[in-house]
């Protein structure tokens, strides 16, 4: 079909998954709105709506792999543009997290009678960043560490190096994950705890979405990593994952230190 193209552009086929991932994302948050206001067919709604957003996505995934990979459709030109669509989605992503620490600062700075004028609020006792937060820090740093020795084992052409340091990424990115659960079960407050309990659970909790997103993210490129899809100059997908997996560090410590350090009022 593009055998006479005359530039070096990919012009993309028609495909019915973005279609079908804004249908499945529709119904997903509709059903966890309905589920909020104890709608008991919200849940059925939202698990079934999120069913079909991620198996839109793998397929959705699975043509751009395709084009890439099997194709040869991403030239340079392409990747370029991947890379500047993947920093700006960085970008938006980072200016959704200042939303949150915003209203962190406005009710932490000025706290008003109704929360005791002290933070954190009176009768909220505050998750101690020395246990858990600051081991999830370690455990996430360390991500990151292992992560960049892949990408750079990656450009030496070490093979099997650049498999074993994408493996503890993930190990170490679970490992977050199980913790963070933990914490949760631990604590003695939750999102219905007025102004505190909501910053908390929904900086912290956007940050662990964004952690589950990052590890599946990596499992998948590590699944290419296997099969030989990735190279010393074509690896645009590993290269992007390495980018938000850093994103998601980054913003950890901005977590760490407000929401948990300052937030326990030390």
């Amino acid at each position: 079909m593009y055998r006479f193209q005359k530039h070096p552009f990919h012009i993309v086929d028609p495909s019915l998954w973005p279609f079908f991932s804004s249908f499945a994302a529709f119904f997903t948050l509709l059903g966890f709105v309905m589920y909020m206001h104890y709608y008991q067919k919200g849940l059925f709604l939202m698990k079934y709506g999120f069913v079909l957003l991620l198996l839109s996505m793998g397929f959705w995934w699975r043509d751009v792999i395709r084009e890439s990979t099997f194709e040869g459709n991403h030239t340079s030109y392409v990747r370029t543009g991947l890379k500047m669509g993947m920093i700006l989605f960085i970008a938006s992503e980072a200016m959704l997290f200042f939303a949150f620490f915003w209203a962190f600062f406005h009710s932490s700075l000025n706290p008003t009678l109704d929360l005791g004028s002290i933070w954190p609020p009176k009768g909220i006792n505050a998750l101690n960043p020395f246990h858990v937060p600051l081991l999830n820090t370690f455990v996430l740093l360390n991500s990151g560490a292992f992560v960049t020795w892949a990408h750079y084992a990656l450009l030496a052409g070490l093979r099997r190096q650049t498999i074993s340091a994408l493996i503890y990424t993930v190990i170490l990115a679970l490992f977050f994950t199980l913790l963070q659960a933990f914490e949760y079960l631990g604590a003695s407050f939750n999102i219905s705890d007025g102004i505190y309990g909501s910053v908390f659970y929904m900086t912290t909790g956007l940050h662990g979405t964004h952690v589950l997103i990052g590890s599946l993210f990596l499992i998948v490129c590590l699944i290419r990593l296997i099969n030989h899809h990735f190279t010393k100059k074509h690896h645009i997908g590993f290269e992007s994952a390495i980018w938000y997996w850093h994103f998601v560090d980054i913003v950890w410590i901005f977590v760490y230190l407000f929401i948990y350090w300052w937030g326990y009022g030390i």
